[in-house]
């Protein structure tokens, strides 16, 4: 069995590209929640977010072994949910979603879990109200925790305009937030 606790994704890449595909799932388990969060960013819908992220861990096991191992894996394959995001917003544009969040907690959790996801809806609200080409680099960068090299890859924009495009999504924020 193949060891992957310690293993790099390009390591595990490596792995699944030239011994044992089955090791794709390390993938899938490593980035499936970073992926929901960043997709659902993007459309502002858990639905079509976990269509998405489905729809990109198999266009990435497809063309896995397309891979240059000397490149950073997390980049490619946000880019990949990247590119399937827009896709879905341009094929998509016109339609509505409808979701329901039933929630069943214990009674010691309520309050925090609702200062939480009150916060985090705030915060989603303000960055839902912002442009796309704004939004997505805070998010990367805020939320997903990528450095700027590694969203000027995602996005294929130069480091510059990354870190203009965060400095002005941060005040971008700060306004609509304190407008709310």
């Amino acid at each position: 069995m193949f060891e992957h606790e310690n293993k790099t994704d390009e390591d595990v890449v490596l792995y699944i590209q030239s011994k044992d595909q089955e090791v794709y799932f390390v993938i899938v388990e490593r980035y499936q929640a970073k992926l929901s969060r960043y997709v659902n960013s993007i459309v502002h819908d858990e639905a079509k977010a976990t269509d998405i992220v489905q729809e990109t861990f198999i266009k990435a096991f497809i063309n896995l072994r397309s891979f240059d191992n000397k490149k950073k894996f997390s980049s490619w394959i946000y880019r990949i949910a990247h590119n399937e995001a827009i896709n879905a917003i341009k094929k998509n544009h016109k339609e509505v979603s409808f979701e329901e969040d039933f929630d069943i907690q214990s009674d010691e959790n309520i309050t925090d879990n609702f200062e939480k996801k009150e916060i985090a809806s705030k915060v989603e609200k303000c960055i839902s109200k912002m442009s796309l080409i704004y939004s997505e680099p805070l998010v990367l960068y805020g939320v997903e925790d990528k450095s700027y090299e590694e969203i000027s890859d995602i996005l294929r924009i130069p480091m510059g305009t990354v870190a203009t495009r965060i400095s002005r999504a941060k005040i971008l924020m700060k306004n609509i937030c304190q407008k709310n």
